[in-house]
């Protein structure tokens, strides 16, 4: 037998979703033999006739209610799978969650950059809270509480119908309330199709004109975040640093030293695309215009709490010199009500196209 499953083994085992993230292997195996108090529900797209006809279609400027249960409960494993012909399905889809009737989503993302596919087309990885299976297999593993009443939507913002969407949703149906201090999970869109680009900057203590992945009100933590580039002019786009702001600061209490190195890789990924638990690079391209790239950091060891507010951001190169292209979504879990997220782009608008730099090298 190989000597590195047990070492791997053990790995995904420890961060495996749900509440079971920060427990040892030796306390979810353990865990089997004691009872569980929840009552495990499926809502899913099945044939309800008790044919083989297990999916919806989905026409242009349609939604789908994908989930729609009353609480107290937890979603702990979403999948989707979806048969279209349009081009940038994955983009111009939007997902959306919703949280003991809020009107508000706490979810508002293109279904393809929710599970990491910020470029449009489908790639395989695995991470522990996000997964793409052979080939077209969306999986999340994040726990998603509510109190009272859970909703989850698909609307097609595209201009084809989709033949088929399928979905299985796992969740917990408890019978006592959950704990008052229970955080809901969120998740926020947003992209810079470009940057502004600063050249000649030298320095950036403020953050000034960053890339901002998510900002935030409320007692919270950060969960991590997914990122897609494509380059609009030749080099390396990754040595901006990541700042995050907790709690009103004015100066970053977490500064990193380059994007590749919060990603945790070093040296432009060394050429070679990774995929790891809590982080990756799933898709490496070339340093030249048009190069593309996907990347993902899950905080899932230490998530960065805020007891107030929280400003995730990352330079867009080094003092934010570069004006590439970046899609992102980031995850945390916060108390509720959330601030008001910024409006989403219109689909054409998010799908992933260059803008060439005047004067850049082709």
């Amino acid at each position: 037998m190989n000597r590195t499953i047990p070492v791997l083994l053990g790995f995904f085992l420890s961060v495996l979703p749900g509440a079971v993230f920060a427990q040892s292997p030796g306390d979810l195996l353990s865990g089997l033999t004691k009872p569980h108090d929840y009552i495990l529900k499926r809502v899913s797209s099945y044939d309800r006739t008790g044919g083989n006809d297990d999916y919806r279609p989905l026409a242009a400027g349609e939604t789908l209610t994908l989930l729609d249960e009353a609480g107290p409960g937890e979603i702990s494993h979403v999948w989707i799978t979806i048969a279209s012909d349009e081009r940038f399905h994955l983009k111009r889809m939007v997902l959306r969650m919703y949280w003991d009737g809020e009107s508000s989503p706490s979810v508002e993302a293109p279904v393809g950059d929710f599970f990491g596919l910020g470029l449009g087309d489908y790639f395989l990885y695995q991470s522990a809270p996000l997964s793409v299976g052979g080939d077209k297999a969306l999986n999340c593993f994040f726990p998603m509480p509510f109190q009272k009443h859970a909703r989850v939507t698909l609307t097609n913002e595209g201009k084809q119908r989709a033949d088929a969407v399928y979905w299985n949703i796992d969740l917990r149906a408890y019978k006592a309330a959950l704990p008052a201090d229970t955080l809901y999970f969120h998740a926020q869109y947003r992209q810079a199709t470009p940057n502004r680009a600063f050249p000649g900057n030298k320095t950036n203590l403020e953050g000034k004109d960053n890339y901002v992945w998510m900002e935030a009100e409320g007692r919270g933590h950060f969960a991590g975040v997914t990122m897609s580039v494509v380059e609009n002019q030749d080099g390396w786009w990754g040595e901006g640093d990541d700042m995050f702001f907790v709690d009103g600061e004015k100066l970053p209490s977490i500064n990193g030293t380059g994007s590749e190195d919060y990603f945790l890789g070093a040296w432009d990924f060394g050429g070679k695309p990774f995929a790891y638990g809590l982080f990756g690079a799933p898709v490496v391209g070339a340093e030249l215009q048009g190069g593309r790239w996907s990347v993902y950091r899950f905080h899932l060891d230490s998530p960065v709490p805020f007891t107030k507010s929280l400003r995730a951001t990352i330079e867009h190169g080094h003092a934010n010199d570069r004006g590439d292209n970046f899609y992102s979504v980031a995850y945390w879990y916060q108390s509720e009500p959330h601030g008001a997220f910024p409006p989403l782009p219109a689909a054409e608008l998010r799908l992933p196209r260059v803008f060439p730099v005047p004067g850049a090298q082709k």
